[in-house]
């Protein structure tokens, strides 16, 4: 083993760098796990203690020699990719490139220890005492006069026990652990998709596999899912609550998922306030969270939503550096993250507009900013979901893919175009009412009888039915009488003028779809075409009224 190792860096460039850098426990893991991935290892094995505030971190990779050591990881910026190299061993893409990553594991910790062999040779390595560190670089020393300590006895006997591999321990975190274990895991499934992606390549923590049945929490609450150009991930194959999938496939170059939940609540990541948003990865790491603050449309649909997009081409070796230094991000400028997310955008708008409708379908408020349909259907629809929900809350009888449900559907659709008509009669017929009474229009002879005839119904059904109060607000005669005898009353067409327009006109034929709306009969195509056509004149008509009747009354004349 060499007598002692020292950074091959000037200190005060070590610390310009920013050894402070990174900020969180999970860099921290990602730049070790990244590590394990290009060094070839089978297993990392994670370990964490919050209440001792300690974390180590084993792998079963290549490892490094003394040369290795001191040469390349010790030296801050050195890249495996200088010779042109962009795969290791086995094949498998580096995710390390401007060897700076490495900031993140030697600052993290008051002291961190780094222990490695190759297969057949001496376990080398040392430990960094930051404080010592920061005593260096105060007093200007330069790299060769501070060296890293030599690792104890506990860290070599446990690396006599091992072939090959690294062992990084991190003693006193600073800032601690905040995060709980159980958070840590499922932030290492979302983020780093090495061992879902690549079944040779295993992360434990506190001995648990990192693996999809971590973020069922998601994958159950999924409703919609969008495949883009044939994703593979055992995290979506294992979606088995999904109400629909759609695919979307596109000349481009990058992959992913769109998933959509219930409410937004459910993509919060339980215990925390972070909620899992739609993300770039590069060769399974995390390299952009939540690329829709590139994009932002401002649509309620944005707070239902996550997912992944892999883009591998955007590090496949040969082209520059897109990321960040701070690894963490990629470059906002750079050509080619502005083509995906341009891409990505249109991917995105196509989604909205199916989200919209896939929500409505399945008995769930859509996107209100979507002017596919009416803003009254919409509401409508959403009435009738609030109200259909509402009768299921003394016992659940819609069961997925029953024959109750396809009803429900059904219903639902049509209740874009009764509940509207009905509200429209509704509004329409007793805005007449109001107007006859102000205008104090005496009733027709043929309109008194109508009116007595349905009170006299109305009081032999009252009496069927055993009730003895009164069911209208008012017993006046013109609240018995329909739209067509109330448009006589005001507006009757002449006799002798029958192409004249007027009220009556279209109440005749409006008669037929608006008592078939009042029963609530399902309408044909034809007769819903009929009903808003004469609505429409019979809106116009009554407006005009309306208007010469207030204008009256403000003048006084």
């Amino acid at each position: 083993m060499q007598n002692g190792y020292n950074f091959n860096i000037s200190l005060s460039v070590l610390n310009h760098l920013g050894r402070n850098l990174y900020r969180n426990i999970i860099t921290v893991l990602g730049e070790a796990i990244s590590n394990s991935w290009d060094a070839d290892a089978n297993n990392v094995y994670i370990t964490i203690d919050r209440d001792t505030n300690y974390m180590s971190i084993r792998d079963d990779g290549n490892g490094m020699t003394s040369e290795d050591f001191q040469n390349k990881f010790l030296k801050i910026g050195y890249s495996k990719r200088k010779n042109g190299d962009s795969k290791s061993l086995l094949g498998r893409p580096f995710i390390g490139r401007k060897g700076i990553g490495k900031l993140a594991l030697l600052s993290c910790a008051k002291r961190v220890s780094i222990a490695t062999k190759t297969l057949g040779s001496e376990t080398v390595g040392g430990i960094i005492d930051n404080s010592k560190l920061d005593e260096a670089i105060t007093d200007d020393l330069i790299a060769q006069e501070y060296r890293l300590e030599a690792l104890d006895d506990k860290s070599l006997a446990f690396m006599r026990d091992i072939s090959k591999g690294t062992l990084l321990e991190f003693h006193s975190i600073s800032d601690g652990i905040s995060n709980t274990v159980e958070y840590i895991k499922k932030a290492i499934a979302l983020y780093f998709r090495f061992s879902l992606i690549d079944k040779n390549f295993n992360i434990y923590v506190n001995d648990t596999i990192i693996d999809e049945s971590l973020l069922s929490d998601f994958s159950e609450k999924t409703q919609f899912l969008w495949r883009i150009n044939d994703i593979s991930d055992p995290f979506v194959d294992a979606m088995k609550n999904i109400l629909e999938c759609k695919y979307i496939r596109k000349p481009i170059q990058l992959k992913g998922y769109v998933a959509s939940v219930e409410k937004p609540s459910q993509i919060k990541i339980r215990g925390t306030q972070e909620k899992v948003t739609i993300d770039l990865f590069v060769n399974g790491r995390l390299r952009e969270r939540d690329i829709l603050r590139h994009i932002p449309t401002a649509r309620i649909v944005e707070n239902y939503v996550y997912g992944q997009i892999h883009c591998d081409f955007l590090d496949d070796g040969t082209g520059k550096d897109i990321f960040t230094s701070s690894r963490e991000g990629i470059i906002s400028d750079d050509p080619s993250f502005k083509l995906i997310l341009s891409e990505f955008e249109i991917i995105f708008k196509k989604i909205i507009d199916e989200w919209d409708e896939l929500r409505r379908k399945y008995g769930s408020d859509g996107d209100p900013d979507n002017k596919r349909i009416p803003p009254k259907a919409r509401k409508a629809q959403e009435l009738f979901n609030t109200t259909i929900k509402d009768m299921e809350t003394d016992g659940k009888f819609i069961r997925k893919g029953s024959i109750v449900e396809e009803w429900a559907r059904q219903l639902s659709e049509e209740a874009q175009f009764n509940v509207p008509s009905y509200t429209e009669c509704f509004i329409a017929e007793n805005l007449l009412r109001h107007y006859i009474d102000y205008s104090h229009e005496p009733l027709s002879t043929e309109a008194s009888e109508e009116a007595q005839k349905w009170r006299a119904k109305e009081s032999t059904n009252k009496g069927a039915a055993n009730i003895s109060y009164d069911v209208r607000q008012s017993a006046d005669d013109v609240y018995y009488l329909d739209m067509g005898h109330l448009a006589n009353l005001i507006d009757k067409v002449p006799a002798d003028k029958p192409k004249n327009a007027g009220l009556s006109r279209s109440a005749t034929v409006y008669k037929p779809m608006r008592d078939a709306v009042g029963h609530t009969s399902l309408l044909t195509p034809l007769a819903k075409n009929q009903l808003t056509l004469e609505y429409e004149n019979i809106k116009a008509r009554l407006v005009q009224l309306l208007k010469e009747l207030d204008d009256k009354s403000s003048t006084g004349t």
